[in-house]
């Protein structure tokens, strides 16, 4: 327990430090967790017995990076789709003209593109969001919602937790734990909230923002829920050994992931 703690404040603290320096700084460290989080699910895939092909979707990752850095978001997106397009018919290729073609080893081909690779780069584009407020909210609701969430659900769980939510992908999960995690990224989008309009007063109504922690902690979770039945299928604990007491960073940004995804559209519809 100690070491995960002690590990979970580097962590919180790197965080914090990234978030505040911002630009160059944070696109930096994001794309290097990025990239290792895709490494391990891609490590964890071909230990599980499948063939996955990974250039393409290193490929795609690499040239989407310059374009949600440095394009406007419309012309982003239609690069994005154009990407996604070519790197699944690449994939599709290459697996039907292997000698022993499996369906599976396209859909685990492709599986880190859009668990890893399109996630991280909707969290990249929201560097280029202004003004500075609302940029710096957006990726407070991107980090802090899920890591509240996660935080709440583990000490409700642990002491009121009797009904398991899901024994088959996760064991040690309960549905105490889970509406415990609901309700810590609810107040904990409205700490963003008012920490946000202490900086800026062009911010979005109130009541956006416990409806955004309700739907980003289910979104969280189904994040969390989703690595788990995959290291499930893939037989291991964690995805890695970077963060004693943590395991890998796919391990750490599992939840991450799937909100950056919410909070990037709620950008784009709603803001």
């Amino acid at each position: 327990m100690t070491t995960r703690i002690i590990t979970g404040l580097g962590l919180l603290i790197t965080l914090i430090f990234a978030l505040y320096m911002g630009g160059w700084v944070f696109a930096i460290l994001w794309i290097a967790a990025v990239c290792l989080a895709m490494w391990e699910l891609f490590r964890a895939l071909a230990t599980a017995g499948h063939r996955p092909i990974a250039w393409p979707t290193w490929a795609a990752l690499i040239i989407s990076i310059p374009c949600f850095l440095l394009l406007k978001t419309s012309e982003a997106i239609t690069i994005l789709l154009a990407i996604l397009y070519i790197s699944m018919m690449l994939v599709s290729i290459l697996v039907m003209f292997r000698y022993d073609p499996k369906l599976e080893d396209f859909l685990m081909s492709v599986l880190p593109i859009f668990a890893v690779a399109l996630p991280g780069m909707c969290l990249l584009a929201l560097l280029r969001v202004e003004p500075w407020a609302l940029q710096r909210m957006l990726l407070a609701l991107a980090f802090f919602v899920p890591v509240a969430g996660d935080a709440a659900a583990y000490f409700v769980g642990v002491k009121y937790g009797h009904v398991k939510l899901n024994e088959a992908i996760s064991p040690k999960k309960t549905v105490e734990g889970a509406v415990g995690g609901l309700l810590g990224s609810m107040l904990f989008a409205i700490i963003v909230y008012l920490a946000a309009s202490s900086f800026g007063s062009n911010l979005p109504p109130f009541w956006h923002f416990p409806l955004l922690g309700l739907i980003g902690g289910v979104v969280s979770q189904a994040g969390d829920l989703f690595a788990s039945m995959v290291k499930r299928h893939c037989n291991i604990k964690d995805y890695g050994h970077i963060f004693p007491g943590h395991g890998g960073m796919m391990d750490r940004l599992d939840s991450v992931l799937f909100m950056s995804v919410l909070v990037y559209l709620y950008r784009l519809f709603a803001v």
